[in-house]
């Protein structure tokens, strides 16, 4: 599977929650963000974006400052005329899916002054909300708002930068908490052709109705999703605990049509398990969420207290999570030096190093990892290969290497920049070229061969951990 797969609920990015508060990496859908609970959100990071706030927000305040945060946070320069463009395509084709009669905007040109330019763009909002605001019912003015503020952020061609509503933000926070909330258990991801993907998580609801990992979503509750932001569809498939939600989706680059009734239940994400089995201590990870470090360093310590022989660290469909909780997991194995290096716009390097916290004794350890092992899993993944204290089994993986920063607007929503990209401590970019396994063992990457007599790639850390025993 191609392009920009945010493959699990958790995206890897690593996210500046304004300039306090925790980093997340992640590739998943609109889960992108630190959790509301327990961090500090600043309202802004900058004094230019901190003096457009008011109590009280309107469309107009909202364009200035994703403007500004845009063009001062990305880690790309960008064309002013990008976010302009932006905008007036977003406006247009909504208001043509609206059904109203030819719609227009006024022409407008940017001038690459952030102070004229955000005038200019709050122009056209206004203009579209003066014109159409009314025939668009009483939450019209707010949907175009919303449609503008997309529009300029994915100006850039980004699917990791991107509006998130008041509703959207506050699924994202549910979802890296492991919180509760009314799902069907999938991981959810955006293609670059537009196609949105699922992926079942074992044992939930998506999976017991029979969906496979990689399938594409046609329709939710009989509404076509394609051209649909992925944060959008991904609030479209939760709800109510004890609702149904019918899906329409077809098998990725295949024919056939596949169609599901799941009644959604209240969904918490699981983190990590762990057993004993022939004398090993395997540990599943899931996402790098609030508690997975703690919840690893008891697996870890556990563990140890049964005389484990070896290590196997499953990182397998793991789409990443807290950046925090990569280097505290990082930490447990790696003793000191350099865990991962951000890398931003200007070239300064921000290194994240070892906490000093190593367990000592977590040898030999086998890391597993495959094409859905992406962001904070590579940075750990690839940590440990790179200081060669572990053994990395399975397939290539994802590859996700740039880094997001979440930054809270005044309408509680918020926007999620790219601000950055990593590289692991021997300086290795990963971004769309992925890690690549000290041993390739090929297997379809469906969560229910996990675990079972039929994981190939299970059975060959088994195997590599029974020759060091030698």
């Amino acid at each position: 599977m191609t392009g920009r797969f945010r493959a699990l609920l958790a995206a890897l990015i690593v996210v500046v929650v304004a300039s306090a508060g925790a980093l997340y990496i992640g590739y998943r859908s609109g889960s992108d963000a630190a959790s509301s609970r327990g961090m500090s959100f600043d309202v802004a990071t900058t004094d230019d974006v901190r003096d457009l706030f008011t109590s009280s927000a309107d469309g107009t305040q909202l364009i200035n400052v994703a403007l500004r945060r845009l063009e001062s946070s990305y880690y790309k320069p960008v064309d002013p005329q990008q976010p302009l463009h932006g905008e007036e395509t977003a406006l247009l084709q909504y208001l043509r899916a609206k059904k109203v009669p030819n719609p227009t905007l006024p022409s407008t040109t940017v001038t690459g002054d952030p102070s004229q330019d955000g005038a200019k763009l709050s122009g056209v909002l206004s203009y579209a909300q003066t014109h159409y605001g009314g025939d668009l019912g009483s939450n019209g003015n707010t949907d175009l708002t919303e449609t503008a503020l997309r529009g300029i952020m994915n100006s850039v061609d980004d699917p990791y930068t991107v509006y998130l509503s008041p509703r959207e933000m506050q699924g994202l926070s549910e979802s890296l908490s492991g919180g509760n909330f009314g799902g069907i258990g999938v991981y959810i991801e955006q293609l670059k052709t537009g196609e949105v993907v699922v992926m079942p998580i074992e044992g939930l609801p998506a999976a017991r109705a029979g969906m496979k990992p990689g399938e594409v979503v046609d329709s939710v509750d009989g509404v076509g999703v394609r051209g649909m932001t992925l944060d959008h569809v991904e609030t479209m498939i939760r709800g109510e605990s004890g609702s149904t939600v019918h899906l329409s989706t077809h098998p990725y680059k295949k024919t056939g049509e596949h169609s599901y009734a799941i009644v959604r239940e209240i969904i918490h994400v699981p983190t990590v398990r762990a057993k004993m089995e022939g004398g090993y201590d395997y540990i599943r990870l899931s996402d790098f969420g609030e508690t997975s470090a703690a919840e690893i360093r008891k697996a870890l310590i556990d563990g140890k207290s049964q005389n484990a022989k070896g290590y196997i660290l499953d990182l397998r469909n793991n789409g990443g999570g807290l950046l925090d909780a990569a280097v505290k997991i990082s930490s447990y194995f790696i003793p000191q030096g350099t865990i991962v290096s951000t890398i931003g716009r200007d070239g300064t390097q921000d290194q994240q190093s070892a906490l000093g916290t190593a367990l000592g004794g977590l040898q030999p350890l086998v890391i597993l990892v495959n094409k859905y092992t992406a962001s904070a899993s590579e940075i750990t993944s690839g940590a440990l290969q790179d200081y060669h204290l572990a053994t990395l089994i399975g397939t290539k993986t994802f590859g996700k290497g740039v880094v997001q920063s979440i930054y809270p607007m005044p309408d509680q929503g918020a926007l999620k920049i790219t601000t950055a990209r990593y590289v692991t401590p021997a300086g290795r970019d990963i971004q769309h070229k992925g890690i690549m396994p000290d041993v390739v063992v090929n297997q379809d990457p469906d969560p229910a061969l996990i675990d079972t007599p039929a994981d190939k790639q299970l059975a060959a850390a088994k195997a590599r951990l029974n020759a060091l025993q030698r």
